[in-house]
């Protein structure tokens, strides 16, 4: 049996893609094994969303053809749709297929291994029209399962290459939502995670259809053995109220929106082409709370973009201190070649970044305790995940980490008492029924 080695770096769309070719490798027969072993054929899943990345993705690829440098290794993902030369050029790499044609990657393995020369299959994503539906063969490691509807993205944020290496919005269609979700409930996923690149802009392609994100949660929802449902990162101006309604009114919509500020500036905001303001974002904010209470929000911002003088991170800073986010990623600003950030004036000092980075983590810290603090003494359910030191850890419907000191089986949903802060999260007490 031929051995196959995945890897993925990246989002969790990333990550999805690799678990579904892993799935197509083993339909066929293959042994999938550690990316640290030797096999015969090695699969790297790049991104290319910041030069870390990219670099990471290099270094896999060389590391790959030192363990047998026989094997066939195959590059995707975002970094190989801009960059397949490059890629191709460095010793080992035999396939190249960029963010699309990963249905065929079986095949062409195989066929860089009978035949030689270099297989480039990575065609211009910007005239692509079709999501690439992929049937699932094979589950997710893991408890919680991350369904991908949507590829694709429109909003072209100065600082993001992302539109240039996954091309316009495409929606997976409903009845294939229904037939993936439907799978993975069956395989036992108690709680299902929707996920794209632009996951607000679900249903945008099909035009005339009047088919948004609302649809697709509907869908979901609409198997009753599904526990849980979670969705990805969503864009402030694309909660509507249909999808506001249903995380308030449906018990097992997860009470959990991962909406990306990325600055807390108007002057910021519009030169990283963001479609909203500070004002319109904290009116949204604090409509979701009044309708959910108990609601966590969590962020992603940016410090360091061009222009950015200690005057307005002081004011991003507060702005975020102000919003009481649950949790917020903070991500120093990536110069881009190709995007117009990437030649903005006035681009700030790395030095000066990680000391950003540093005072927005701290302010992140205790916004993070707050939350956690209101939650103390109430019982909540908790999906648990996996046990290390003698604790088992899971997540309640709001994203809060619990803890609690025994062995759970992966996957089951318990009811917890939360009693003390505990690490990053909260140490709990299962109640006995």
């Amino acid at each position: 049996m031929s051995k196959v080695a995945l890897t993925t770096l990246g989002c969790k769309v990333n990550q999805v893609e690799t678990e579904t070719m892993e799935g197509l490798f083993r339909q066929r027969g293959y042994e999938i094994v550690d990316f640290s072993q030797p096999a015969d054929f090695y699969i790297i899943n790049t991104c290319s969303v910041t030069h870390l990345g990219e670099r990471k993705s290099r270094q896999l690829i060389r590391r790959a053809n030192r363990l047998n440098e026989k094997a066939i290794i195959a590059v995707t993902g975002c970094y190989a749709q801009i960059a397949s030369k490059e890629i191709a050029a460095i010793e080992g790499v035999k396939v190249v297929i960029g963010t699309q044609q990963r249905h065929k990657i079986v095949d062409l393995v195989e066929q860089a291994a009978r035949e030689d020369g270099l297989f480039n299959e990575v065609s211009d994503i910007m005239h692509t029209q079709e999501f690439e539906d992929i049937p699932l063969y094979g589950t997710p490691h893991r408890t919680r399962a991350f369904l991908k509807i949507q590829d694709g993205c429109c909003n072209y944020c100065s600082y993001c290459i992302i539109p240039y290496t996954r091309g316009p919005i495409r929606s997976r269609r409903l009845d294939s939502v229904k037939t993936a979700l439907d799978k993975l409930v069956a395989d036992n996923f108690h709680e299902v995670v929707l996920t794209g690149i632009h996951l607000g802009a679900y249903g945008r392609d099909f035009k005339g259809e009047g088919i948004s994100l609302s649809d697709a949660v509907k869908v979901c929802l609409a198997n009753p053995d599904l526990k849980r449902l979670r969705l990805g990162s969503l864009e402030s101006i694309e909660v509507s109220p249909q999808l506001l309604e249903m995380v308030k009114n449906e018990r097992r919509f997860t009470k959990h929106l991962h909406l990306p500020l990325q600055a807390g500036s108007d002057e910021i905001l519009k030169a990283m082409n963001r479609h909203y303001t500070t004002e319109e974002f904290a009116r949204l904010i604090a409509n979701i709370r009044r309708e959910v209470p108990d609601i966590a929000i969590s962020t992603d911002i940016i410090v360091g973009f061009p222009g950015e003088t200690d005057e307005l991170f002081q004011k991003s800073l507060e702005f975020a201190k102000s919003m009481n986010f649950a949790k917020i990623h903070v991500f120093p600003y990536s110069k881009r070649t190709g995007t117009p950030a990437a030649v903005m004036p006035n681009q700030v000092d790395e030095n000066v970044k990680k000391q950003r980075v540093h005072l927005m983590q701290q302010m992140e810290q205790q916004s993070a305790l707050d939350f956690h603090m209101k939650f103390l003494g109430k019982n909540m359910e908790v999906l648990f995940e996996q046990t290390h030191d003698g604790y088992t850890e899971g997540l309640t419907s709001n994203y809060i980490k619990v803890y609690v000191p025994s062995e759970i089986p992966s996957g089951e949903i318990t009811g917890v008492t939360l009693k003390e802060i505990f690490q990053d999260g909260i140490l709990g007490e299962i109640i006995v029924k």
